[in-house]
This record gives structure tokens, sequence and C-alpha cells, in this order.
């Protein structure tokens, strides 16, 4: 592990790109949250930060904006094109293993189950 930058030890980075020292959480984790606009007290709950770990991430990603963004692009770019190849890869398997019928004894989990479909579907 290499610290990003002599200015801010508490961003180091890792195989995994840049991240919070002394944690797995990357700044792009926190970058998904920064672009939606969620308040840092919020981030800072929800990834069990401290704050002084949550301002260091939020002041190296304002300091060093275009370089973060770009990783962070190039993270996103990444991760659709792994979730395209997993779908195309599994697409088969899962239209049989829909198309299997019901087990015996499981019609009412069953029923249960696309009733919870049909209610999020809605809400969507």
């Amino acid at each position: 592990m290499v610290s990003a930058s002599t200015q801010h030890p508490e961003i180091i980075r890792t195989e995994r790109g840049l991240t919070i020292a002394g944690t797995r959480i990357t700044l792009y984790d926190v970058m998904d949250y920064v672009t939606a606009q969620y308040p840092s007290k919020f981030i800072r709950g929800l990834f069990n930060l401290t704050n002084e770990q949550i301002n260091a991430a939020l002041t190296y990603i304002e300091e060093n904006r275009a370089e973060v963004e770009a990783e962070y692009k190039l993270v996103l770019k990444e991760a659709e094109e792994l979730q395209r190849y997993y779908e195309e890869k599994n697409r088969d398997l899962i239209s049989r293993l829909a198309a299997q019928p019901v087990k015996p004894g499981q019609e009412a989990v069953r029923a249960k189950l696309q009733a919870a479909k049909a209610k999020f579907e809605v809400r969507s």
C-alpha cells in the first residue's frame, strides 16, 4: 500500500484503487454517494467511518477532483462491462431455471414470491 499523497496519508493507493487507509472502502464507493448528493453524515454512517476518515476522503476528492472523477468513470465503465459479460454468460442458465416447474410443496412459497415481485414492480 502506498500513500496517494504526502498531504493525505489517510488516502492510499491499493490494488483496488484509491482507498481510505485502514478500510477496504474506496473513494469510488464514496463517489457513488457524493455524485448523488448524499450528505457526508449519511455517507459516514453508511460506511461506518470516523469523522476524520470521511473528511479526509471528501477533502481528497475535492482537491483532486479531475483525477478522482477520471478514475471513477473508468471504474463505472469496467463494472458495466462485467455486468454485461455475466448477464450474457448466465442468460441460458437463468432462462432454464425460470422454466423449471414448481417443486411439489412449494406452491405457497412461490405464490408469495410472485406477489412480492408484482408489488415491487408496481412501486418501480
